[in-house]
């Protein structure tokens, strides 16, 4: 695997493994990778000729009070398991590479940038937004492979393809979850033991609302207050929204049918975590 530093190397390796291999499919993370992370980088191989992958822990999507600082790092482990994976190429730039001194081009996907986690979050999609279409710009891949965990940034990143003419197909993977079906997250490295119990009333709350879903329930309130109901119920957990809402859109709905997305957020001790489900 090679390991691409600047933007001028990484545009002409992705050129050369274009013309080479054909289809480029792209792999964005922030490191410290975990098997959803590389559940994206083994189907970009199984449907791609080459794959590249980046990691930078983007500055721009983190606000002044979050854990920018802290995020974990694990650079050499991260490089072993996307070379396991058969990624062909890693961009790794630096904070001043991807914003030079005197950068001031921001992306604003408004409106639903602005819903769920960019509600909680105020400026986070700004910060995606403009990472993912830098990103776009120097790798020019055919399919991007983003994981269904983050299902807002999804809704926002396929607004943003749409809105400026990409060329780039965005692909939404499945969630991967442990075998207490607490969703992956480099987050939970955060979790003390005691977190991580209460942390798996975010999937408790989704079957809770799942399960009256499938009993004939349409009413988006009625499911919103039962995933509500389960979260505060818990121990060291605090609610930062629950919500059922228009997969695409991310405007909330009055009857829940097939499609929509069943979302929940909340603090476990110091750690904010998320999880969704999309009802069938």
């Amino acid at each position: 695997m090679k390991i691409a530093e600047t933007v001028v190397e990484m545009r002409r390796l992705c050129r050369d493994l274009r013309s080479a291999k054909g289809l480029l499919a792209l792999v964005p993370t922030m490191g410290a990778l975990h098997e959803g992370h590389l559940s994206l980088a083994r189907r970009a191989r199984a449907e791609c000729g080459a794959v590249a992958a980046s990691i930078f822990v983007n500055p721009l999507q983190f606000g002044p009070n979050e854990d920018f600082s802290k995020y974990p790092r694990a650079f050499a482990d991260d490089c072993a398991r996307l070379e396991a994976e058969g990624v062909d190429i890693l961009f790794a730039p630096g904070a001043a590479e991807m914003y030079p001194e005197g950068a001031v081009t921001k992306i604003s996907v408004d409106g639903i940038g602005d819903r769920l986690d960019g509600a909680s979050r105020p400026g986070h999609f700004t910060g995606v937004a403009t990472v993912v279409a830098k990103l776009f710009h120097v790798t020019e891949p055919d399919r991007a492979y983003f994981g269904q965990k983050d299902a807002a940034q999804l809704a926002v990143l396929r607004q943003m393809v749409r809105d400026l003419n990409f060329g780039v197909e965005v692909v939404a993977c499945p969630i991967v979850r442990d075998a207490d079906r607490l969703a992956l997250s480099s987050r939970n490295k955060y979790l003390s033991a005691s977190d991580r119990q209460h942390a798996l009333a975010l999937h408790r709350a989704l079957q809770a609302m799942e399960a009256r879903l499938s009993g004939g329930e349409r009413s988006s309130k009625t499911l919103v207050e039962e995933g509500t109901e389960v979260l505060r119920s818990e121990a060291g957990v605090r609610v930062d929204y629950v919500a059922a809402v228009d997969a695409q859109t991310l405007l909330p709905v009055e009857r829940a049918e097939a499609g929509t997305l069943l979302a929940v957020a909340a603090w476990v001790g110091q750690t904010r975590l998320i999880d969704n489900v999309v009802a069938a």
